[in-house]
């Protein structure tokens, strides 16, 4: 349980440290070399650890603490999802490796998602700010007159 935690723990706070990173860099500075090669390397073992460390860490807890073996079958509540072959009347198997694998692939997906949305709030850093100020320097009256001076 603790590797779990610890894992996603450290995820987020290389997360974080990202999008406080994107506030702070303006648009259209340059990279040098060095900052490439600290960025790449950052950002691959943040990838090492999303897609790698964390589902790993969650199938160990699932297989050796929690018990969630392929051999366990999965009742629910009020045995709802008994299986017939053991006398209920759901008509397949759910054990509870295929609950594990199934909230694996959900981590999967949450990150792959996520990591999506981190691309295009990189991509579109100070694009507000720069909206903003363009509205101001154009804003014109119903008739459609500018209304500050430009000069």
């Amino acid at each position: 349980m603790v590797a779990v935690v610890a894992s996603i723990v450290v995820s987020l706070l290389m997360s974080g440290a990202i999008m406080w990173y994107a506030g702070k860099r303006p648009v259209g500075t340059p990279v040098s070399w060095g900052e490439a090669m600290l960025g790449s390397a950052y950002i691959f073992f943040l990838v090492f650890i999303l897609y790698g460390v964390v589902p790993h860490q969650w199938l160990t807890l699932a297989e050796n603490e929690l018990g969630w073996r392929a051999d366990k079958f999965f009742h629910g509540p009020f045995e709802l999802f008994k299986p017939q072959n053991q006398g209920g009347f759901f008509p397949m198997d759910i054990t509870y490796r295929a609950i594990s694998d199934t909230v694996a692939t959900v981590i999967y997906v949450v990150f792959i998602g996520g990591q999506i949305v981190f691309f295009a709030k990189w991509q579109n850093r100070g694009r507000d700010a720069d909206a903003k100020a363009l509205a101001v320097k154009n804003k014109r009256t119903t008739y459609g007159r500018p209304l500050v001076k430009q000069g």
